[in-house]
């Protein structure tokens, strides 16, 4: 059977069509695909990268596109492309197979395997000589060694699944004195000097920063406090942070935040919207105010697509990194003149030396210059001028989980800097990704211009969308956000919930593709887990659904909690996300009910904004909601019932009341 050319042309993903024109024999990750490699009787080179992957695009400008190299690839090989972040099932069993060869992982992913998926060699980027030889090697030793590579595939295999186990399931109720020690734990880490943990290249640690928040409300010390406000602080005034639009990079390759790598991602965007709309909320701070309100205005300006948010903005423009972002002097000078242009370089930390490549600077913000009015001024001046440089790629490509990450922190940025429009964003994005990623009762991943693709969607998009509906029904009191919401975790319950060991959550839906193994990871990463995330989602549902959906729930969720403990007490750096989470259940959560019956009640507003993280707030007439039920105004006056677990305070009718009445519920 001869190879059919490059059948990348109708791909829903960005990243793949960006393949399109290679002479590989590019095909997705089907069925036929494997029968293909069955038939031909050779391996399949798998390679997976995503849209905004810098050095995905340097080996595809070396090796793909390259005529010598695609012969080598064509006659030996069924080529495979994947976009990890429309299957990061494949991902992620692939990247544990070379994280285990090698010792290390990263993207672009290079995966040799047999016609039945094993994998028998991993790798991630090569440069075209070693890429040459490596497909030399291989393919000889495939036809001459084929003994060889079965041992080795059945090895690799039987080591992943012995380490494949996730979390066992069971283990005793999470409580404060668990949360207090993986706190510090983590504050043991943190980098006091630079802000943030661990050394470069460093990531923003986001569902940290909204863990440590919650610590802080809950026990009143300032130290998870001051650690949030000083890797916020590092990061806001830094490179990683755009100064002149907003939004941030995906990580600094350095441990000062200075220089990033230029791809900027909703999911991490979101992430941080949530984590500094928080601090802004909790502290006033101005500069989580400002950098709340320009991460959702990035969001909306520059990723915002038919109502729902697009994956990426790539890392390079016309094929060099940072192109679109980095200064030098004379640059400054050149668009704003010598005055103003000097003056711009002492503000961004610009000189001579550079902070990156050729001598060019990228913008920071070391201290907020005393002339306002003259900052604005070049800011927008540089802006202006930016726009008309080459522009990063757009990965347009809307995943679902994401999406509901976006709706969140958008919904709780409308709270913290009382912004309206910021609740009107979340609420066209569920609505939008409802009507298009729905499709007959199950989600699907990911979408690309209006047209939603064929991959299932995998447990972090139903709990990440889940939450972000149960976030718009406490804002809004719309019962079909919460009807949809509880659709949602019905079916994760049905679908990904391990039957065997109560707790444990898979990744991929017991109807999905079965792959060589079911992904359950467990851990936090740059994104919450699946698992971690519908903990959230079902413990903030058990407050809401009614009897008796709300104690399937609520059983669910101190389940997942408790299987969770032992990342809480071995790697909590790994289990940002489930902290917060046990953050809020160790306080019952807080539930806040409002009677009302004005929308724009004071009492109403001071709960939400006095609200710890993780607290359920609803407000409305009477037995309007499930918290509501038989709590009614007093005495003529709206009144606010603050409740833990199934125990609730008499009611309050001021702020000073309720703000008492909630510094009381530790």
């Amino acid at each position: 059977m001869s190879p059919a050319g490059n059948r990348l042309v109708d791909a829903t993903s960005p990243y793949l069509r960006q393949h399109a024109d290679n002479p590989v024999h590019w095909q997705e990750w089907t069925p036929e695909a494997l029968a293909e490699a069955a038939q031909r009787d050779v391996p399949i080179l798998l390679s997976i990268g995503y849209a905004a992957c810098h050095w995905c695009h340097v080996m595809a400008h070396e090796s793909f596109e390259d005529d010598e190299v695609a012969a080598a690839m064509n006659d030996n090989f069924v080529c495979i492309k994947v976009d990890r972040e429309e299957r990061p099932d494949l991902d992620a069993v692939y990247m544990n197979a070379t994280v285990a060869l090698t010792g290390h992982g990263g993207w672009p992913m290079t995966c040799f395997l047999t016609p039945d998926g094993r994998p028998f060699f991993c790798g991630t980027y090569y440069p075209k000589p070693n890429f040459l030889q490596l497909l030399a090697a291989v393919a000889e030793t495939w036809r001459t060694r084929r003994d060889e590579v079965e041992r080795a595939s059945d090895h690799i295999i039987g080591e992943l699944r012995s380490m494949a186990s996730g979390l066992p399931g069971g283990g005793p109720e999470v409580q404060p004195a668990l949360c207090d020690q993986a706190v510090a734990a983590v504050l043991a880490d943190e980098d006091t000097a630079k802000g943030g943990f661990g050394g470069a290249p460093k990531f923003p640690p986001s569902a940290l920063l909204e863990a440590l928040l919650r610590t802080h409300e809950r026990s009143g010390d300032p130290a998870p406090l001051a650690a949030v406000e000083r890797t916020c602080t590092a990061m806001a005034r830094g490179g990683i942070y755009d100064q002149l639009a907003g939004g941030f990079a995906r990580y600094s390759v350095d441990d000062s935040w200075v220089v990033p790598h230029f791809e900027k991602m909703l999911y991490d965007n979101a992430l941080l919207l949530r984590a500094y709309a928080h601090w802004a909320r909790r502290t006033g701070n101005p500069l989580a105010r400002k950098v709340t309100n320009e991460t959702a205005r990035f969001m909306i300006d520059e990723l915002g697509a038919d109502g729902m948010f697009i994956s990426s903005l790539d890392a390079d423009a016309a094929g060099v990194e940072g192109l679109t972002y980095v200064w030098t002097p004379a640059q400054l000078i050149e668009v704003l003149g010598d005055s103003d242009g000097r003056w711009a370089a002492t503000v961004f930390g610009v000189t001579k030396a550079g902070t990156f490549e050729h001598g060019s600077s990228v913008l920071q913000l070391p201290a907020d210059p005393d002339d306002a009015d003259r900052f604005d001024r070049v800011r927008t001046t540089l802006l202006a001028a930016r726009l008309t440089r080459p522009q990063p790629g757009r990965d347009e490509k809307v995943v679902t989980a994401w999406n509901g990450w976006a709706i969140t922190a958008l919904a709780e940025a409308s709270v913290a800097l009382q912004r309206p429009e910021f609740l009107d964003a979340a609420t066209r994005c569920a609505r939008a990704l409802l009507d298009l990623h729905l499709v007959d009762g199950r989600l699907r991943r990911a979408s690309l211009g209006g047209r939603v693709g064929d991959s299932a969607a995998i447990l972090e998009d139903y709990a990440a969308l889940a939450t972000g509906l149960l976030t718009l029904y406490q804002l809004t009191g719309d019962k079909h956000w919460l009807d949809a919401a509880v659709g949602l975790i019905d079916t994760a319950l049905d679908h990904f919930a391990d039957p065997q060991r109560p707790g444990r959550w898979f990744d991929t839906a017991d109807d999905a593709e079965q792959l060589l193994l079911r992904p359950a990871d467990p851990l936090d990463g740059a994104t919450p887990s699946g698992a971690s995330s519908i903990a959230e989602a079902l413990l903030t549902a058990a407050h809401l659904a009614p009897a008796p959906r709300a104690d399937t729930y609520a059983t669910a969720a101190a389940e997942a909690l408790s299987a969770a403990t032992p990342v809480l007490a071995r790697l909590p750096r790994s289990g940002g996300h489930w902290l917060a989470v046990a953050e809020a259940a160790v306080r019952g959560p807080i539930q806040i009910a409002v009677a009302t019956t004005d929308s724009d009640s004071p009492l109403l507003a001071a709960a939400r904004e006095l609200a710890p993280g993780g607290a359920i707030v609803v407000g409305g007439p009477v037995n309007s909601s499930e918290l509501l039920a038989d709590r009614d105004r007093v005495e003529g006056a709206d009144a606010a019932y603050v409740c833990r677990g199934r125990v609730c305070d008499l009611p309050v009718a001021t702020t000073a009341d309720l703000a008492a009445a909630l510094a009381a519920a530790v």
